[in-house]
């Protein structure tokens, strides 16, 4: 496995553990960016992985701006969930998209990468129907963001 996808990985969990903290809806931002530090800390050195590592660095880089942008990736889900509401989402599938959408939003690493770390890492942690279920989501936020659409959240 590449060092990347582990720190994907790492991120995804990360963010899932912070699916069970609590947060003041008002300054939830300020909250997970706050308590991801330790969690992550917690996660890595499970796994082993130097807190001084490239890998550590890009998975906290992930998970931090992930926060930062939360509510704007949010939106983007929300708009391509059919039959669904963004609430209704399992909390791991919300996790894995908000690393992918983070990263087809705000980085230069190709959609075919990005989309297919998380159809891998959803079939890790999930299942062969998530990474189906995952890899739509991805694929027409991707298409939306090449025809530069931009839709509001709907009512």
């Amino acid at each position: 496995m590449g060092m990347r996808r582990k720190a994907r990985e790492i991120a995804v969990q990360t963010l899932y553990a912070l699916e069970f903290t609590e947060t003041n809806e008002q300054f939830q931002e300020y909250s997970l960016l706050n308590q991801y530090q330790e969690i992550l800390s917690q996660i890595a050195e499970s796994d082993n992985v130097d807190p001084y590592s490239s890998l550590y660095a890009f998975a906290e880089e992930l998970i931090k701006n992930a926060i930062i942008n939360l509510e704007e990736i949010e939106i983007k889900i929300d708009n391509h969930v059919v039959n669904w509401s963004y609430d209704c989402l399992a909390r791991l599938d919300r996790s894995i998209l908000h690393i992918a959408v983070y990263e087809l939003l705000y980085t230069d690493t190709p959609a075919a990468v990005i989309i297919n770390e998380a159809i891998e890492i959803s079939k890790k942690f999930c299942s062969e129907s998530t990474g189906k279920f995952v890899n739509g989501i991805l694929d027409a936020i991707n298409k939306e963001i090449k025809e530069g659409v931009h839709h509001d959240r709907p009512s």
